[in-house]
């Protein structure tokens, strides 16, 4: 239930990041936003990215092993990456239309998906 609970809240998290870090760029399609100077759209996505925080640290202490949890701090790491990649890769198709999916995209992923797999191999 923990590694479930720990990956659900990374999920979250990742979202609100990558928004925080990205969204920034399709919202200046809205005329009010174009208005805003560049100190400004930092503190919006600042803003954002607390939410990142408020869901990654929780993830990151319920899945900590040395917290009760099923992870090793590596772990932790690895799995992060991968979500924080595929998250990007979902938000990217979504949300800017522009981009495109290829077969090397889908190689990366394989190769992301193994190194879980051995990251998790005794």
């Amino acid at each position: 239930m923990k590694a479930i609970l720990t990956i659900f809240l990374l999920i979250i998290s990742n979202s609100f990041m990558v928004m925080a870090w990205y969204g920034h760029l399709k919202f200046s399609e809205w005329k009010w936003f174009n208005k805003l100077g560049l100190i400004t759209i930092i503190l919006i996505s600042w803003g954002i990215a607390l939410f990142e925080y408020v869901f990654q640290v929780p993830a990151n202490r319920i899945g900590f092993k040395e917290n009760g949890g099923p992870f090793s701090l590596i772990q932790l790491k690895v799995i992060q990456e991968v979500i924080t990649l595929l998250v990007f890769a979902v938000f990217t198709l979504v949300v800017f239309k522009t981009e495109t999916f290829r077969f090397n995209h889908i190689i990366s992923f394989v190769f992301l998906i193994l190194a879980v797999y051995f990251m998790f191999k005794k």
